[in-house]
């Protein structure tokens, strides 16, 4: 407990040894050590931004062991130096000192085993969705990796934030989308393409944001489920800045298009061929 005796001036270990031979020049006091160390690591974490910066604001000296071992921990496991800012902001239980960070251990070993991630692909996936280390592998992650293949979605292992977000939903919060799916005419198999090519879907809000787009379609644009078996991408657009103002635009024009024509292109092309 260094910081705590720093006020108390501690003779160096040399001192109390039986040997009568004189300690070498560059001999210090323990608490000089001690409170240098503790300094060093303040300044360390700080510069990681796994601390604040003002020394008032710093954790107390108890919580640092618990907080290093972390980091050393999260550094043994191909987690870069830049990325802790946003560990901490995201998911700063991973540095609380009540929690255990080799709890995380399964979660490594089922993101490069089961899921077949790279390191470097294990820690973008940890980097875009930091809460996925406190996830349980046997009640969510492996259950959701399991439905996933059954429904064809590939390349899961690959670090982007979707696929981050979608391995650290619940199987029934993956269902429902494909209940939303089947309930506006899909069948199984067609849903299931359709999560397999837009996995991103997953994150959608099925009354806030699918909904109100499949309604839009049929009822404003005049438009069959075919139409959307052939371009499920439509899910992906905005709604109120992307598919209401084009549809309306070329309603105006007396044009219309397949949704990924109209959709697809960049406002520049797609105003230039059909100009306000």
């Amino acid at each position: 407990m260094a910081t705590v005796t720093a006020s108390l001036r501690l003779q160096p270990l040399s001192s109390l040894s039986s040997s009568s031979s004189s300690p070498p020049p560059s001999s210090r006091p323990l608490y000089l050590k001690f409170q240098t160390s503790h300094r060093e690591n303040l300044r360390y974490l700080s510069s990681l931004g796994v601390i604040p910066h003002n020394p008032r604001l710093a954790p107390p000296v108890d919580n640092l062991p618990a907080i290093l071992s972390a980091v050393n921990f999260l550094k043994s496991k191909g987690i870069s130096d830049e990325d802790f800012p946003r560990l901490v902001f995201l998911c700063p239980q991973l540095f609380s000192p009540t929690f255990s960070i080799s709890e995380t251990d399964p979660v490594f070993d089922f993101l490069t085993g089961e899921l077949g991630a790279s390191a470097a692909e294990t820690r973008g996936l940890i980097v875009n969705c930091p809460s996925i280390l406190l996830s349980d592998v046997e009640y969510c992650l492996r259950p959701t990796l399991v439905y996933l293949k059954e429904l064809g979605v590939k390349n899961l292992n690959r670090a982007s934030k979707t696929n981050a977000h979608v391995l650290n939903t619940r199987v029934e919060k993956l269902r429902a989308k494909m209940r939303f799916l089947r309930s506006i005419g899909l069948g199984y198999e067609e849903a299931a393409r359709v999560c397999g090519r837009i996995p991103a879907i997953f994150g959608y809000s099925v009354e806030d944001n699918l909904r109100p787009k499949f309604e839009f379609l049929v009822y404003d644009m005049e438009r069959e489920v075919e139409e959307l078996k052939k371009f499920p991408q439509y899910f992906g657009f905005s709604l109120g800045k992307r598919i209401k103002p084009r549809h309306w635009h070329l309603k105006k024009k007396g044009v219309r298009v397949s949704l990924s024509r109209m959709l697809m292109w960049g406002d520049h092309k797609f105003y230039s061929k059909w100009k306000p």
